[in-house]
């Protein structure tokens, strides 16, 4: 057998990890079968379980494998439904019929006990797909059925890459429909250890698997959790910690069994706080009968903790029921959407009478109830609010009240002083019931004594020192702002504009200036909210992430009126994609008595005027049901900050929306309002949330100062805004903006620089060239190398991309680090050689085609910080073909020395590959022919048998005839003008009458979206077959059809 093309460093690790899983999991191996045609179900494996393991008859076994070959082969909904059809037959019985008639639960796994499995592993597992075939490093099987791919890297090459390797095996177009039974997707190395997600995890969103970190009350973890944790750290290096962990046999059916979820189109798996917190919440529950508290940061998942436990107490209990009480609109919307996502249902009470009614039936198995606000839109609940609810419940009580079914209650939020309360009432009226208080803040050490004492003690915690390490949530930093009290003078704001634009190029700097001439009039009587609302603005222009429309900011105002008047101002300096989102509903009843008089607006006539405008209702409009405008204009708003950040930059709060309200683009919190405790740690963390590459972190600015000086004893600001909490709770919440900046920086450069060092001196661009791009490798002629160097060049352009984000925030706080003009230029210079390399590397791979969603914010980030010099040539990509970057290379072709000249020459060659590459699906024998004409040409090139100016037109004619095969005189008249046509004549023999009528038979019977369509393509493929008499050519031409885009 062929030894498969990987390195020797990967080989070995390959050859450990095998033999790990041979003599320390105990897995069979089935050998390396990269000479084998593998598919995702191993039908001897699967009928030898069925048959001598869970015995069953040989009939209903065959019969079970075709059902679930089916699910796995049908991919017409797509990966996700294929995927999820599949675990429900995975997870649950499948009724087969046998030879009787009568119905068998068929079990394709035996859940309930492991040793009845038969797990194994395989190295090299070859699988064909319509454009060549793919080799996952491994994979790992469940009674024939595969269940888990591993990507293995060498220690000095990213696990990142083993991720986006995995990523792109999942594509369409390779081995998308292998993923259909794999439950579980891992990337490794020795020195970074394991990466888990599943089948479309991005790669932010793969996880790390820890062992418990909550070291108290451990007899309250399964047995074999405490095994497996003690066993894991005895091996030696995190790689075979964390493959232990995982592939333990019991806990990897407890994985698959019962921490996976679909959710809303997404398939989810869990964190190991996750785990360890189900595990250790059902055991309390079901084996001491008793309840407490689970405390998982702000942003780390606590919803779909709850909800995997309340699967978890379901499962085989019909006695059991879920109540779930929360004191916000946004959580009980969000709690109801996300049980209803994942396809369990849920019943949303309306009132407390109506919780009565559900408690005293059987009806629902999950109960969602909400602390009423009596009429109040939204803010934070009061004393009065949970007195009022209560007293309704006590007041509806009917007679002969009894609790029907084993209760556990959820409290969210449980931190609060008020849950107290509930929990002593809701006790009274559900005796026998369990309470499991959830919280995302740490409990204030006044109330810790109460809490603990109410709902009884820890159950689990997952502090946010602990997300941050993880990167399940962001890194927050900090910093005050002093806003000038005085800025009447125009010599006073251009001072003011000076100061905060230091550190910018002096061309974006006069851009900026002119932009905002009109800053120079707008100040009157309230000068300070107009300087923080312009400061605001500046934000908005100088960060890239909210110039571009990526990223968005919340602003926290003292009161509605404030906010109110913020709208204003935004408004009119022309910063219009703004809103108000308050507990606020304009009532004219309140207008009556507020009137001062005829010259004079009250707060309250004011707030009425502005809201109105601001939901677009003009003077004589019915105002009788502004509460619904209000609201729908408060959803919309808030919809447009969550899923379009460029149509809503800010919102401005008062109190709403500070928890309980995830939005990943949001990147800035502003605060003008005085905060503590658990308003402020709630607040601070809407900025936490993970989002794509370009937010490293969460930025919070404080213009009331509410931490006197986060720079001088960054673990110690508990004596300020979070006095109310224990030291250790908080610990490394927020961190300074400036010294993390540093840091940052140097982080980046670091890493940018270890990934070069590789490349050969003396390291001129053609030698970066020839170690990012290699020299003549494509998909066609060498497809594992060449993804090897599409993937290499990924991890350079994200870094460079870093690089460039991470020189503007240093810039940023330019006044807060104490760098000479000389460090501050050879700064500059180090970060603007890698962003101009990064251009190279691009222009000569052809990669820009895939990039042009990345290249606004990295022009904003070099022109308004990095000082390029001519070098730094920003390529417009929208509207490059392969002859402008012919163009390009033109002179350095022709009239370049030798070295010059191979590298323009190379730039062109992988350009006009990429396009061949691109396109060889829409007609493999045309794109093929010219693959071969670029093969000789680069050997006529290297062999010096062309001279320059002779290849220049050669690659001329070659581009034209790569950009579009009507440029080539070798068609018939018919056939020419479509490219549709084009393709079927050259993949059909050259055969014009064939092709005509190859054609005419898919214009009759095609139909609109047809490739969407089972029906619709089999009524092509009958069509096709009366002109094909051979069904396999039939399938063949219909593939070559359906990648035609003018059909």
């Amino acid at each position: 057998m062929a030894e498969p093309n990987i390195n020797i460093p990967e080989r070995k690790t390959q050859a450990k990890v095998i033999k790990f899983f041979k003599e320390e999991l105990h897995y069979d191996y089935l050998g390396n079968l990269c000479e084998v045609a593998n598919k995702n179900v191993r039908y001897d494996d699967l009928l030898a379980f069925l048959v001598d393991k869970q015995h069953y008859s040989e009939t209903v076994a065959r019969k079970a494998i075709a059902d679930l070959q089916h699910a796995a082969g049908d991919l017409q909904q797509g990966l996700y439904s294929a995927n999820k059809t599949v675990y429900s037959l995975l997870k649950y019985s499948h009724p087969v019929s046998d030879a009787d008639g009568e119905n068998i639960s068929v079990y394709y796994i035996d859940f309930k006990n492991p040793a009845n499995n038969h797990f194994a592993i395989a190295e090299e597992v070859t699988v064909s797909s319509s454009f060549g075939s793919k080799r996952p490093d491994l994979v790992v099987y469940i009674n024939g059925i595969a269940v888990a791919v591993i990507e293995l890297k060498k220690s000095s090459v990213s696990v990142a890459d083993g991720i986006r390797q995995n990523l792109t095996n999942q594509k369409q177009e390779f081995i998308e429909s292998f993923f259909t039974t794999i439950q579980y997707c891992l990337a490794a190395n020795e020195s970074e250890g394991v990466r888990y997600g599943t089948i479309a995890t991005p790669e932010k969103k793969y996880l790390t698997w820890k062992q418990e970190a909550f070291r108290e009350r451990l007899q309250e973890l399964d047995d074999n959790d405490l095994i497996i944790d003690d066993k894991s750290s005895s091996f030696d290096g995190v790689l075979f910690e964390s493959l232990y962990s995982l592939f333990n046999k019991v806990r990897f059916l407890d994985l698959i069994h019962n921490f996976i979820i679909f959710d809303n189109g997404v398939k989810k798996v869990c964190r190991y706080n996750q785990y360890y917190a189900i595990h250790r919440t059902y055991n309390r529950i079901t084996a001491q009968k008793k309840g407490g508290i689970v405390w998982h940061t702000q942003g780390s998942g606590k919803s779909l903790t709850m909800v995997w436990l309340a699967k978890r107490l379901l499962l085989n209990n019909p006695s059991r029921r879920i109540l779930i009480v929360t004191d916000r609109d946004e959580l009980d919307d969000q709690i109801e959407q996300l049980f209803k996502g994942v396809e369990e249902k849920i019943i949303r009470t309306k009132s407390g009478r109506d919780l009565l009614d559900r408690l005293n039936s059987t009806e629902g198995a999950i109960i969602c109830s909400l602390v009423h606000k009596f009429g109040r839109r939204g803010g934070e609940v009061t004393d009065g609010d949970y007195e009022k609810f209560l007293k309704e419940i006590k007041d509806s009580l009917p007679p002969n009240f009894s609790v029907k079914g084993d209760f556990v209650v959820f409290v969210d939020e449980c931190h609060r002083t008020q849950s107290g309360k509930l929990h002593k009432a809701m006790t009274a009226l559900m005796p026998k019931a369990i309470f499991v208080g959830f919280t995302g803040t740490p409990l204030l050490k006044k109330d810790k004594k109460t809490s603990l004492e109410v709902f009884g003690s820890y159950i689990h915690t997952y502090k946010f020192d602990e997300g941050v390490r993880d990167h399940v949530i962001l890194d927050l930093r900090y910093e005050g702002r002093d806003v000038p009290q005085d800025l009447r003078s125009r010599e006073k704001i251009d001072e003011w504009f000076d100061l905060k634009t230091r550190g910018m190029t002096p061309v974006a700097k006069a851009k900026l200036k002119a932009r905002w001439a009109n800053m120079r009039t707008v100040y009157s009587s309230y000068d300070r909210l107009k300087a923080i609302a312009n400061d605001i603005i500046l934000d908005f222009a100088k960060d890239a992430r909210l110039a571009e429309g990526r990223g968005n900011a919340i602003l926290v105002a003292d009161s509605i009126f404030t906010a109110c008047r913020f709208y204003e101002i935004f408004q009119a300096l022309g910063f219009k994609k703004c809103a108000i989102i308050s507990s606020y509903t304009p009532n004219p009843g309140d207008l009556r008595t507020d009137t001062v008089s005829l010259d004079e607006d009250t707060e309250t006539f004011r707030k009425y005027q502005i809201y109105l405008k601001m939901v677009g209702v003009e003077e004589g409009d019915d105002t009788s049901r502004i509460d619904k405008k209000v609201e729908a204009f408060e959803k919309e708003a808030k919809r447009k900050f969550v899923e379009e950040p460029a149509n809503m930059k800010l919102l401005i709060v008062v109190d709403k929306l500070l928890t309980g309200f995830d939005a990943p683009h949001c990147t800035y919190l502003y605060i003008d309002k005085k905060m503590q405790d658990h308003g402020l740690f709630q607040a601070i963390c809407r900025v936490n949330r993970l989002d794509d590459e370009t937010k490293p972190f969460g930025i919070i600015i404080d213009y009331k100062e509410l931490f006197d000086d986060v720079t001088d004893s960054m673990n110690k600001y508990t004596s300020g805004a979070f006095e109310g909490y224990d030291d250790s709770d908080v610990d490394g919440l927020i961190k300074d903006r400036a010294t993390e900046a540093e840091k940052y920086f140097n982080k980046i450069l670091e890493e940018i620089e270890t990934l070069c060092e590789d490349v050969k001196p003396p390291k001129e661009q053609s030698d970066y060239i020839h170690f990012f791009c290699g020299e003549n490798i494509s998909w066609l002629n060498n497809p594992e190398e060449f993804e090897a160097l599409a993937r290499l060049r990924e991890r350079f352009y994200s870094l460079a991309s870093s690089l460039a984000r991470a020189f503007a925030e240093l810039k940023s706080q330019i006044l807060s680090l104490p760098y000479t003009d000389a460090e501050w230029n050879e700064k500059e210079k180090r970060t603007n050689d890698y962003v101009n390399l990064r251009q190279v590397i691009m222009q000569a791979s052809g990669d820009f085609v895939d990039l042009k969603a990345c290249e606004p914010d990295m022009r904003h980030l070099i022109d308004n910080y990095i000082a390029a010099g001519d070098s730094t040539k920003i390529i417009e990509f929208d509207d490059t073909t392969l002859l402008d970057i012919i163009e390009l290379c033109k002179f350095d072709l022709t009239a370049g020395k030798k070295k010059v000249r191979e590298s323009a020459a190379e730039k062109i060659e992988n350009n006009i590959r990429r396009k061949i590459v691109d396109q060889i699906n829409v007609n493999p024998a045309y794109y093929n022919k010219m693959s071969e004409i670029l093969d000789q040409l680069i050997e006529e090139r290297k062999n010096g048998l062309i001279e320059y100016k002779k290849l220049l037109e050669r690659y001329i004619e070659l581009a034209k005839k790569v950009n579009s095969s009507a440029a080539s005189e070798d068609y018939p008249a018919s056939v020419k003008g479509s490219a549709a046509k084009r393709a079927i004549y050259d993949n059909c023999g050259s055969d014009e009458d064939l092709t005509n009528r190859i054609y005419d038979a898919v214009m009759s019977s095609m139909q609109a979206d047809f490739r969407n369509s089972p029906v619709k393509i089999n009524k092509i493929k009958r069509a096709l077959s009366e002109v094909l008499d051979d069904d396999a050519e039939v399938d063949r031409v219909y593939e070559l059809i359906s990648k035609q885009s003018e059909l």
